[in-house]
């Protein structure tokens, strides 16, 4: 089983680079992740946002891995504990498919994606920077492979 992390944003600041490497690489070898960038559509062209979140949402279509369980992150979604994300991670362990979290650009995701993902979840009610997103998901990945594992990185 992969897991892979799309997001919607280039350039990302080092220290979010550096955050989600150190991450990436603490994760056990049969949960390995892989983050794809998506390229933004740019602002300021005369695109209203309906058709920049479609170009979007083409973007990440094309470079969705087939038969993933899809999750979408959206601060509407739904709020699980660290135990909770724990154990629905480790029951999409045992289904052995494929798992792909989507983190949308500055205005969000395409409703479509929305509307057809396995789960929508929120990491806070907050909008968050989608650069710390990406960092805040990772670290919740490694967390809840560390309790998998029953490595002492999480205390109760």
């Amino acid at each position: 089983m992969k897991i892979f992390i799309l997001a919607v944003g280039n350039k990302m600041p080092d220290w979010v680079v550096a955050g989600f490497t150190e991450y990436a690489k603490r994760m056990p070898y049969e949960l390995p992740v892989k983050l794809i960038d998506i390229k933004p559509e740019k602002r300021g062209t005369g695109k209203n946002t309906e058709q920049i979140l479609s170009i979007e949402g083409g973007r990440i279509s094309a470079a969705l891995p087939s038969g993933c369980r899809t999750i979408v992150l959206d601060e509407r979604g739904q709020q699980w504990s660290t135990v909770k994300f724990t154990n629905v991670l480790t029951e999409w362990m045992e289904e052995g498919r494929d798992i792909a979290f989507i983190i949308g650009g500055a205005d969000g995701l395409h409703h479509n994606f929305k509307k057809n993902a396995n789960e929508i979840l929120a990491l806070s009610t907050m909008t968050l920077p989608h650069a710390l997103v990406r960092v805040m998901l990772i670290e919740q990945l490694y967390r809840a492979a560390s309790i998998i594992k029953r490595h002492p990185y999480h205390r109760v």
